[in-house]
């Protein structure tokens, strides 16, 4: 399924557009939102200072998805002439004290929820990357290697938080469940983390399994830049077999194959780009986008939904895009990392 439009494939210029702004975000420490609780005046320091790997970017989240973006174009596009670039920031922010220093962070007593689950599940995000890349270039593996104690504390913290947790979160900003659980059970599967993927898969079956009618024409909020819906059903699409998940489908959202809510498959027009919480309608679009299409491509062949879903992520995927032409730091400091997952999900 390819969408239509100017957003159609990532090419090499658009590879070459999202590693600059990546660059150029990653290389920026202020202004910077800081996720830390102080436990003392000692604790009151620079985001270099604390987390060495990732302080550019506005936050550490967004800097670890825009460090993926990065990862990513460097294996997909060899000829890419930032990749010189891209390998002296990942030796600089990837190297192993980098890596002890911000394992050594999440033993701060102040800071056990640090970045829960958003930021866990895109570090894992970029530690799969760079996994794929490893067997096929050195300079990959090696850090790859260097990022693998970060990985295996943020699964011992996955291990631990989900027996303890009850319920789950279900609005579009970063701590939505089913948005963590996704990433989390990709890393899981491709790394052999068989304890984690069947903790992840049993709380999203006891969690998401029996849920009916999901509530779609609520959305979107004001600030959402995931789809509740669309991210749990993304979510479900790993977890159930073709035929269950579209049983599963069928009752969640009963109204997909008559295009409805409508509002659910139409673009999020953005009022103000420089806003930080506005903007984040253009990740809506975009993460709208790759939940349709990667549910269109898990429903049987001659579904009906399929080519409403695939329909709507060419929609989406193309507004999306729109948002990049802004270069307000308040979205240019992570959408680019969105556009090129909604992309590569559209291919």
């Amino acid at each position: 399924m390819t969408a239509p439009g100017h957003s159609a494939a990532l090419s090499p210029a658009l590879a070459a557009r999202f590693a600059r702004i990546a660059l150029d975000n990653i290389g920026r420490e202020y202004p910077h939102k800081l996720d830390h609780v102080l436990g003392g005046p000692g604790d009151a320091r620079t985001p270099r200072a604390l987390h060495p790997s990732f302080h550019g970017s506005y936050d550490w989240h967004s800097c670890v998805h825009m460090h993926w973006l990065l990862a990513m174009l460097y294996r997909r596009f060899p000829e890419l002439p930032l990749r010189p670039a891209i390998a002296a920031t990942f030796d600089r922010n990837l190297a192993p004290a980098a890596i002890a220093a911000e394992v050594a962070y999440l033993g701060t007593p102040h800071n056990a929820s640090f970045v829960r689950t958003y930021g866990w599940a895109w570090l894992l995000k970029l530690a799969h990357e760079l996994a794929e890349g490893a067997p096929a270039d050195p300079d990959v593996a090696r850090w790859s290697a260097a990022i693998a104690p970060l990985a295996r504390a943020f699964g011992a913290r996955w291990l631990d938080f989900l027996p303890r947790t009850q319920y789950p979160i279900r609005y579009g900003i970063h701590p939505n469940s089913a948005f963590g659980f996704a990433f989390a059970l990709d890393h899981a599967r491709f790394a052999g983390a068989a304890e984690l993927e069947r903790a992840l898969v049993a709380k999203a079956l006891g969690w998401y399994v029996a849920d009916r009618d999901g509530p779609a024409a609520w959305e979107p909020s004001g600030a959402d830049f995931l789809s509740p819906v669309l991210v749990e059903a993304e979510l479900m699409r790993r977890v159930l077999d073709g035929p269950a998940f579209s049983r599963w489908l069928d009752a969640f959202l009963p109204g997909l194959a008559r295009g409805e809510p409508a509002t659910l498959f139409a673009p999020v027009p953005v009022s103000d780009r420089g806003d930080p919480q506005i903007v984040h309608l253009d990740g809506l679009n975009l993460s709208r986008a790759w939940c349709f299409a990667g549910i269109a491509r898990a429903l049987p062949a001659g579904d009906p939904r399929a080519p409403l879903l695939a329909a709507a992520a060419g929609r989406h995927l193309d507004a999306g895009m729109t948002g990049l032409d802004s270069d307000d730091f308040v979205g240019a400091h992570w959408l680019a990392s969105f556009a090129a997952y909604a992309l590569i999900a559209a291919a």
